[in-house]
């Protein structure tokens, strides 16, 4: 049988998918699997001092229950971090938000993470990290936070069948967890 937590790799969560008011409700999913032991969800080391700076307490408290990545950030002169700002900003990243999105990026790829973010892909914001992820031909691999959800149901669904398959092949129990994540 498959463990509870599966075999994917850890989600990086954006700076803004903080979630302190608990409003997102593709967030909230997310969080409730990783409370449950379903998934791991880390954030950049960027993303963490984004969200430490802009003063809201409320968000620096939720920021500061996450596991952050301890490294020093991708430099400016590190050829991953100039493939990025290439895709991304091809005139190059004009001030420190643009240089953070690059980093976390980068970061992400560092450490073969998943970044879920909220950055572009919308009407009032057509680019942004979404919407130029193509660029990156998944490395890091990039999703939207609905995205994320669709992608962890299927990998629960894929977890549980095997299991199923298992306890009717072999026998045994199913775990209890079985069809509740």
């Amino acid at each position: 049988m498959e463990r509870r937590l599966l075999y994917i790799p850890v989600l990086h969560i954006d700076t803004n998918l903080i979630n302190a008011r608990q409003k997102l409700p593709a967030v909230n999913q997310l969080e409730r699997w990783f409370e449950d032991g379903v998934i791991l969800i880390n954030m950049s080391g960027t993303a963490h001092a984004e969200a430490q700076a802009d003063g809201n307490v409320q968000r620096a408290r939720k920021a500061n229950q996450q596991i952050f990545t301890a490294t020093d950030p991708v430099a400016e002169d590190d050829p991953a971090y100039r493939r990025v700002e290439a895709a991304l900003f091809p005139t190059g990243a004009q001030d420190e938000n643009q240089k953070n999105d690059v980093r976390i990026i980068a970061e992400a790829a560092k450490y073969v993470a998943i970044l879920v973010t909220g950055d572009g892909a919308s009407r009032s914001q057509p680019g942004g990290i979404l919407g130029n992820r193509h660029k990156f031909r998944n490395v890091p691999t990039i999703l939207s936070p609905d995205e994320a959800v669709d992608f962890v149901r299927s990998k629960i669904r894929e977890r549980d069948d095997f299991n199923a398959r298992v306890a009717r092949e072999f026998g045994g129990d199913l775990p209890p967890w079985t069809g509740q994540d």
